[in-house]
C-alpha cells in the first residue's frame, strides 16, 4: 500500500507572534520577509463591491484581482499559490545560477552537485545532439525479447535500473498496522493518462483526451525511426492494454478507505494467485531479500495483469514496455519530444506555452537533490528563529483544537480521551529538516544530463529498498523546504510545514494578526484536522492504522461528514461537472476544522477581542478576507475539468466559500441575512471538530 500524504494544495520566510495572546502591537519578534509585503494586506482593489458578501464570498473578495489578473500562458492556473510558488522559483533560480557558474566545486560537494545537475539541464546544445541515444540500448534490449519470461525480466530491469515502473507500482514503506516496521508493497498502476476514469468514460472530453494520448504514442514511436502506419498501429496496442489495466484498477474513492488497500499476504501465499508473477523469485531480483510477507493495495488488479500476461502477445507487451521507455524520457530528450511532451500534456491541461527551461531545471533539481538544494535556500530565506516561533504557533493552535475536543456535544468521554491523546502525540515539522539527506553516492556530471538523471532514479530505488530491516526514519520529509504546501502524514503522525509556504499571503511579520491567522493559522489548523478527517481518525496517536473509536462515536461522525460529502456534491464547475464529495472528504473537512480552530485561536489576541478597524474592514472581517485571498486564483477549463476527476481538493472558490457558510461568526462579520444566496439557517450549519 502505498501511503498518501494530507496536502493542502496539488503545493521561506518568517514566521508568526509567538503567542495567541499577543496583539499586532507587542509582538515579540521582528524581522524581514523575504519578498516584498503588499502595501495592503487586504487590498480593496482586489475586491468586487458590487457581489455582495453573502451571495459569493470568493467573488466579492477576490473579483477585482480576477478581473486584472489573467492566467499567463505557461501556466494552467493562476492565483496566490502559484504567485508564491513563481517567487520561490525565482528564488531557487537565483541560487542555481550562482551556485552553477563555477564548474570547478569540490566533487561529491553539495554545490557541485547541485550547481552540475542544473548546468547539465540548461546545456540544450548537448542534449540536442543526443537525440534519442540516451534510450537506444533500453529500445534495443526490447526487440531482443522472445518470450513472457523476457518480459516480466524487462519489467524488472526497467524498475531497478531506473528506466520506469511497467504495470504496477513496487516500492517499500511503512507497515500501517506495525509501523515501526517497513514493507515491501505493491499497488496497481501501468497507465499513463492521470485517472481510471479518462479509459472508461466516452464523453466528449474524455474522447479529446485519449486521441491525445494515442497522438503522443505516436508521435514518439515515430520520432525514434518508426514507420508511422506502424507507430499507429503500437498506439492502439498501448491504448488498449492501459484501457484493460485501468477497468481493472480501484477508483480514488475507494482507495479512500486505507482497509480496503491493508492486505497482508505471505509472499509464496501471493505468488500462488499470480502464476506468471512468482514473486519468490522477483524480488529477490528486485533486490528485495529475507522478506516473507508483502502488502498489496489492490490484489484483484494483479489478478487480472496475471491473465493479462498470458493472453497478450509478447510483441504486444514490447511494444508497451518500448512506450513505458519513451514516456519516461521523453520530456528530458531532444526537443522534438520535449514538444511532443508539451503537446500532450497541454491538451489534458490546456497550458498555452512550454515552462521555460530554466523553470522546468529548477523543479527537476528541488525534486531530485531537495535537501541539497534546500539548505542554500534555508541559508538565505530563513532562520532557526523562525523555526521555533512558528513551533510555538502551532504548540497554541494545539491548545486551541484540544479545547474544542472537550467542549464536543457529540463524543463521549472515553473516545474525547483517545483523540487528545493522539493530537498531543503530533510530531510538527517546521522550515527544514533537523537531518539533512546526503545523496551519498549519488554522481553528478556536469556533461551527462541524461546519465545524471539514470543514476539519480537509480539511487532513489536502491534507497528505498535498503530501509527494508532498518528502523523507520521518523525524521524524513515528504516535502521539499521550498515547496509551498503542507501535509499530514497519518502513520507518524506528524504535521508538516516547509519554508516555502511561511510567506505572505499566509504570513507576514508586518500583518496583524487577523490576516495572519485567516491565513497560516488556518493553514495549521487545516492539517491539525488531518488527523481527524474521515481517513486520518483510523489511525491512532502513534500512527498505526487500529480503531479507537466507540460504535456510537464512529456512527455519529460519519453523520457530520456525510453531511459534508453532500454540501459539496452540490458544487458544480464547467455548469455540468459536479464536485465529487467523496473523494474530496477529507480536504474539506480541514478546511472547515482548520478554518474554526484559527478563528478560536484569533479570538484570543488582542485584535481578535477588539472591534477596531483597519483599512475599513473589522478584525472579523480582516480573518475571513485573509482566508479567502489566500484560494483566490482561476484555471483553465481543460484543468479544471481534469481536477474534478483527480484531485482530493475541492475547487478554489468551493474552499472559500462552503466552509464559512457553517460559521455563525462569519454570518454576524458581514451582516448575512435571509435571501443571501449563501446563507444556511443555524440549524442546518455543520459542525465536526
Amino acid at each position: 500500500m502505498k501511503l498518501k500524504f494530507s496536502k493542502l494544495m496539488l503545493a521561506g520566510a518568517l514566521c508568526i507572534s509567538a503567542s495567541v495572546y499577543a496583539s499586532n502591537g507587542d509582538k515579540p519578534l521582528k524581522g524581514k520577509t523575504t519578498a516584498e509585503p503588499p502595501k495592503k494586506f487586504i487590498d480593496p482593489a482586489n475586491m468586487d463591491p458590487s457581489v455582495k458578501p453573502g451571495d459569493d464570498f470568493f467573488e466579492y473578495a477576490n473579483g477585482g484581482w480576477l478581473k486584472q489578473n489573467a492566467i499567463p500562458a505557461k501556466e494552467t492556473r493562476w492565483g496566490s499559490f502559484n504567485i508564491l510558488r513563481q517567487d520561490n522559483t525565482d528564488r531557487l533560480l537565483s541560487l542555481l545560477s550562482e551556485v552553477s557558474k563555477n564548474p570547478k566545486q569540490p566533487k561529491g560537494s553539495l554545490k557541485q552537485r547541485v550547481g552540475d545537475l542544473y548546468a547539465s539541464g540548461m546545456d540544450s546544445l548537448a542534449i540536442e545532439k543526443k537525440g534519442y541515444s540516451p534510450i537506444k540500448a533500453d529500445l534495443q534490449r526490447i526487440d531482443k525479447i522472445s518470450d513472457l519470461n523476457g518480459v516480466i525480466n524487462e519489467l524488472v530491469y526497467e524498475r531497478v535500473n531506473g528506466v520506469g515502473s511497467p504495470l504496477f507500482g513496487f516500492g517499500v514503506g511503512q507497515d500501517s498496522k506495525h509501523v515501526d516496521n517497513y514493507i515491501t508493497q505493491l499497488r496497481q498502476g501501468g497507465t499513463s493518462l492521470p485517472d481510471r476514469d479518462n479509459y472508461l468514460k466516452d464523453d466528449a472530453r474524455s474522447k479529446k483526451i485519449q486521441d491525445a494520448l494515442k497522438t503522443y504514442i505516436t508521435t514518439l514511436f515515430a520520432l525514434t525511426g518508426t514507420p508511422q502506419e506502424t507507430a499507429a498501429k503500437n498506439a492502439a496496442t498501448v491504448f488498449d492494454i492501459e484501457k484493460k489495466l485501468a477497468a481493472s484498477q480501484l477508483s480514488r474513492v475507494a482507495m479512500r478507505d486505507p482497509n480496503v488497500t491493508y492486505n497482508k499476504f505471505s509472499v509464496a501465499d501471493f505468488s500462488k494467485t499470480t502464476p506468471h508473477l512468482n514473486w519468490v523469485k522477483l524480488l529477490p531480483m528486485m533486490k528485495v531479500t529475507g522478506q516473507d510477507t508483502i502488502l498489496v493495495g489492490q490484489p484483484a488488479f494483479f489478478k487480472d495483469i496475471d491473465g493479462m500476461l498470458a493472453s497478450t502477445s509478447v510483441e504486444d507487451w514490447k511494444t508497451y514496455l518500448k512506450w513505458n521507455v519513451l514516456k519516461g524520457a521523453a520530456s528530458s530528450l531532444s526537443s522534438p519530444f520535449v514538444k511532443a511532451s508539451f503537446a500532450y500534456s497541454s491538451a489534458l491541461s490546456g497550458q498555452k506555452v512550454e515552462t521555460p527551461r530554466n523553470e522546468r531545471m529548477s523543479g527537476l533539481v528541488d525534486g531530485s537533490l531537495g535537501e541539497l538544494l534546500g539548505q542554500l535556500y534555508v541559508e538565505k530565506y530563513f532562520t532557526p528563529a523562525a523555526k521555533k516561533y512558528m513551533l510555538d504557533l502551532v504548540n497554541n493552535l494545539k491548545i486551541t483544537l484540544g479545547d474544542r475536543i472537550k467542549r464536543l456535544d457529540w463524543m463521549s468521554d472515553a473516545t474525547k480521551a483517545k483523540a487528545l491523546t493522539k493530537l498531543n502525540a503530533f510530531t510538527v515539522k517546521i522550515g527544514y529538516p533537523d537531518k539533512w539527506e546526503t545523496y551519498d553516492g549519488v554522481v553528478i556530471n556536469r556533461n551527462d544530463y541524461a546519465g545524471n538523471l539514470k543514476r539519480l532514479s537509480m539511487w532513489r530505488y536502491n534507497f528505498n529498498v535498503t530501509r527494508l530491516g532498518k528502523p523507520v526514519d521518523k525524521t524524513r520529509w515528504g516535502m521539499t523546504p521550498p515547496t509551498v504546501n503542507a501535509y499530514y502524514n497519518p502513520t507518524t503522525n506528524e504535521i508538516a510545514f516547509p519554508a516555502g509556504i511561511l510567506q505572505f499571503p499566509f504570513f507576514d511579520f508586518k500583518a496583524d494578526d487577523a490576516v495572519n491567522y485567516g491565513g497560516i493559522g488556518a493553514v495549521i489548523g487545516h492539517e491539525m484536522t488531518h488527523g481527524f478527517d474521515d481517513q486520518g481518525r483510523q489511525y491512532d496517536a502513534d500512527g498505526t492504522l487500529r480503531d479507537w473509536w466507540t460504535k456510537e462515536d464512529a456512527d455519529k461522525f460519519k453523520v457530520r461528514a456525510t453531511q459534508v460529502e453532500n454540501q459539496y456534491n452540490a458544487f458544480t464547475v464547467l455548469d455540468t461537472m459536479h464536485v465529487n464529495g467523496k473523494l474530496t472528504l477529507g480536504e474539506n473537512l480541514a478546511d472547515l476544522g482548520g478554518l474554526n480552530i484559527a478563528y478560536e485561536a484569533f479570538k484570543k489576541t488582542k485584535q481578535g477581542q477588539s472591534s477596531t478597524k483597519i483599512d475599513g474592514f473589522t478584525p472579523d472581517q480582516r480573518f475571513f478576507l485573509s482566508w479567502a485571498q489566500v484560494w483566490r486564483g482561476s484555471q483553465r477549463p481543460e484543468a479544471a475539468a481534469q481536477r474534478i476527476l483527480t484531485d482530493p481538493h475541492s475547487p478554489e472558490q468551493f474552499r472559500t466559500n462552503a466552509p464559512i457558510t457553517n460559521m455563525d461568526a462569519w454570518y454576524a462579520a458581514f451582516d448575512v441575512k435571509p435571501g443571501d444566496k449563501m446563507y444556511k439557517k443555524p440549524e442546518d450549519r455543520i459542525k465536526v471538530w
